[in-house]
């Protein structure tokens, strides 16, 4: 623990360094509003926080630049202030004109989180097979073309349709659609009811071919949106680390594991080599779950480099998951 003195050089020389990304000196800190001690004061602390892990100092004659110790204990003390006023608004006229099927709500939730924060957004929509079954409809296209619509508590629209080699009447996808509703509505998809034979034949054949692909095709996996990759390699100025940075956003697997992994260690900022994945040794990763009806459905995440703007990313992250659930939410 750091008392109160050296919590605000540190935090000083954080904001600095986040701001102009050149080591930080005690002119600098002395500056700062926090920071009411002198000059001499804030040398020796400087100093002190660099034996104790909290900074170090690239070269000789250099100011210090935060180490991960120095970023964790900052994040851990940290107050997380409201978004700002003009993004909160951004935000609310977002989720409040958002149309369409999941997958471009997700895209564009990604898109829009990589503009508020200036960092690479995630935004993982996780398997079918948690989401239940809200609702399920055939409808005739034509005389033997018959679409299936399913409507999913994750807020995912599901559609297939098939060709017939006869004419399909519409008492019978009526009763094809009771039958398809009592072995669905309310169940998860990868697990649906028997389906119950109606003695219809046509209307029997007619459900079964959905309820087959259904069961076949069960959830899809989850689904990972990225946006704003190059906003967080333009952080770097080794090149071998941005392709390392981009070639991890572009692993959907490796994605998926590590947001997974750093919400069940109960983290919600995972710094440097806390992510556990190397190559990301000079990002952090800030993540939020987000629910719908009350059930875990997905995660959404910033990745950036440690000397990232937390405050505001954490608060970006926390409001956009949370207005993603509530709206999913309503359907």
């Amino acid at each position: 623990m750091l008392d109160e003195r050296k919590a605000a050089i540190l935090k000083a020389v954080i904001e600095e360094y986040t701001e102009t990304a050149q080591p930080v000196g005690s002119s600098a800190v002395v500056s700062s509003a926090d920071v009411k001690v002198s000059p001499a004061t804030v040398r020796n602390d400087m100093v002190a926080l660099e034996r104790e892990g909290f900074l170090r100092q690239p070269h000789t004659s250099a100011g210090r630049v935060p180490t991960q110790k120095g970023y964790r204990h900052f994040v851990d003390h940290l107050d997380v202030a409201r978004l700002a006023t003009a993004e909160r608004r951004q935000v609310a006229d977002f989720f409040g004109q958002m149309r369409g099927e999941i997958e471009e709500v997700m895209r564009e939730t990604a898109a829009l989180l990589a503009n508020l924060t200036d960092y690479a957004a995630v935004v993982v929509d996780e398997s079918d097979e948690a989401a239940s079954v809200r609702s399920v409809q055939l409808v005739s296209l034509a005389d033997r073309t018959v679409m299936m619509v399913l409507v999913l508590s994750n807020g995912q629209i599901i559609k297939n349709s098939f060709d017939f080699d006869a004419d399909i009447g519409e008492q019978t996808v009526t009763d094809a659609t009771l039958q398809l509703r009592a072995a669905l509505e309310e169940t998860g998809l990868a697990t649906p009811r028997p389906l119950t034979a109606t003695g219809d034949p046509a209307a029997d054949s007619l459900a079964e071919q959905f309820y087959r692909w259904i069961a076949a095709s069960g959830g899809d996996g989850d689904r990972v949106y990225v946006d704003g990759a190059s906003k967080v390699a333009g952080a770097f100025e080794a090149v071998e680390s941005v392709g390392q940075v981009l070639t991890i956003l572009e692993q959907q697997l490796v994605v998926v594991s590590l947001l997974a992994d750093v919400v069940e260690r109960g983290l919600t900022v995972a710094i440097g080599t806390e992510t556990g994945v190397e190559p990301l040794s000079e990002c952090s990763l800030v993540v939020s779950p987000y629910e719908i009806d009350g059930e875990h459905a997905g995660s959404i995440a910033v990745l950036g480099p440690t000397r990232m703007n937390y405050p505001q990313a954490m608060s970006a992250v926390a409001v956009v998951s949370n207005q993603l659930g509530n709206r999913l939410s309503e359907g």
